[in-house]
């Protein structure tokens, strides 16, 4: 069925670009016009390029080659956590994969990550009725004394609702209801909960996962604890028992909750970034980075996040290879470590090219973190100058479903280092709509994906990196 649909598909995308690409080949004698104004159709000169990228990412050998890698990645080497020997071990299977592939330059960066371990951990309701509770610790979070921390729960909806009802919150253990929105805006509460509810004296604190949608599922992720408080622990639950809390408490009912966790913060731990290259033909020296992630969380599989992007920039690459394409630009994929609680990987790479001179030769950096579901488009933080040029690439990656370039890059924190020092950067979108519905949980797993939506992330990804590596323009720099 899968193969059946994929061929529907091809067949589909090729026809759509026929006429496009026999218009090309009519235009193949004219002298590049790289530099021409944005909607001088230059891009056209890449159609039947973008067409191959695009035939062979849908290609259902090649589908069943990236689904399987995907899947090994995943099977064997699901809790990618920093620090942890199971991060160790997939870092060195991507290393031999990398090899086998034959690019033509395979290295590792060192780098020093954070090294939190979860140890076991549970939190009982004592209320109108007693129960265990599903629950999480966050991300860096400090752990309980060994007997636990029983107490009164102080169930809040915000911010400022916690700073209103301050003296109510000494010696209890706040609880942040706080309703998803988007996740920029809701976020705030994982990385600032625990700091704001020890600013009021809280001994804990309990957060209602980030997400829109639950089935009794909590959400981990890092957080941040403030240089000016003490560090209390701190812990996801479920949207239904944030929801059942702020009931009962507006019934008048008293509540306490007994919270046991081991978490630690062990002594910083040596990982690596991975790095493949593909050498640019004419200019070397200058670089196109991509990738994603390789490390994940302790929970699920860490497919979504961020297995799927680190594959599909590596597949988009290795396509490149196999067809025997070679863009004027190297083609630099890396692996970051530690994205998830620390983003040490992002500062090393960004601190390594500073240093050896070549960080102003960076055409783009992108990356993809933000899921592998249906293509939308691209996001692009840069010039206006660099975003008018890149615009008629979306007429090569339309056929995917990737069809508008919008500005501001989502998914991004890995490059974001560079970027906050101007280098223009790039995400895919997709159809994120159930993305945060599985995002940091148990549910991370690679039966939540569609091999079709992937490869279509690909065939967008390859051909959008391919013709940025290759065009002949340089991309320009806010200062430049």
């Amino acid at each position: 069925m899968m193969r059946t649909k994929l061929l529907t598909l091809l067949l589909l995308v090729c026809f759509a670009a026929a006429p496009a690409a026999i218009a090309a080949g009519e235009r193949s004698t004219e002298p590049s016009s790289a530099n021409k104004p944005a909607g001088a159709g230059w891009a056209e000169s890449y159609r039947d390029v973008a067409n191959q990228l695009i035939e062979a990412a849908l290609d259902p050998e090649n589908v069943d080659f990236m689904w399987e890698r995907l899947a090994w990645l995943t099977d064997y080497y699901p809790h990618r956590l920093s620090g942890s020997e199971m991060l160790k071990d997939a870092i060195n299977w991507m290393y031999g994969q990398l090899n086998d592939d034959g690019f033509d330059r395979v290295y590792k960066q060192e780098v020093m990550v954070p090294h939190w371990v979860r140890g076991r951990e549970s939190l009982t309701f004592h209320g109108p009725w007693e129960r265990e509770l599903r629950m999480l610790g966050l991300g860096s979070s400090v752990g309980t004394p060994a007997e636990g921390i029983r107490a009164e729960i102080l169930v809040v909806q915000s911010f400022d609702e916690l700073r209103e009802r301050a003296a109510e919150a000494r010696g209890k253990i706040v609880v942040w209801n706080v309703p998803f929105t988007t996740y920029g805006e809701t976020v705030q509460y994982r990385v600032r909960g625990a700091s704001e509810a020890s600013r009021v004296g809280a001994v804990a604190s309990l957060l209602r996962s980030v997400a829109p949608f639950s089935m009794q599922t909590p959400h981990t992720g890092n957080i941040r604890y403030d240089e000016d408080v003490d560090p209390i622990p701190f812990a996801a639950i479920t949207l239904e028992d944030a929801e059942l809390m702020q009931r009962f408490q507006n019934r008048g009912e008293r509540m306490e909750v007994t919270l046991k966790m081991e978490a630690q913060m062990l002594p910083d731990a040596l990982s690596h970034n991975i790095i493949a290259e593909l050498r640019g033909s004419e200019k070397p020296e200058e670089i196109v980075v991509i990738g994603g992630h390789i490390d994940s969380w302790d929970i699920g599989h860490g497919v979504m996040d961020d297995a799927g992007g680190v594959i599909a920039t590596w597949e988009a690459m290795r396509l490149m290879k196999a067809l025997g394409l070679q863009p004027r630009r190297t083609i630099r994929l890396v692996g970051w470590t530690n994205e998830e609680n620390g983003v040490r990987g992002g500062l090393a790479y960004r601190d390594m090219v500073m240093e050896d001179g070549s960080f102003r030769n960076h055409q783009l950096a992108f990356e993809i973190d933000f899921g592998v579901f249906a293509p939308l488009g691209f996001g692009f933080t840069g010039t206006e100058e660099a975003f008018a040029m890149l615009e008629p690439i979306m007429e090569l990656t339309a056929p995917t479903g990737a069809e508008i370039l919008r500005r501001g890059s989502s998914g991004t924190v890995d490059i974001g280092p560079l970027m906050r020092e101007g280098m223009p950067g790039m995400g895919i979108d997709t159809d994120v709509e159930k993305y945060f519905w599985y995002h940091h949980t148990d549910s991370d797993t690679l039966d939540k994906q569609n091999p079709e939506d992937i490869a279509r992330v690909i065939a967008a990804t390859a051909v959008m990196i391919y013709v940025v590596a290759d065009m002949e323009a340089r991309l320009p720099w806010a200062d430049e």
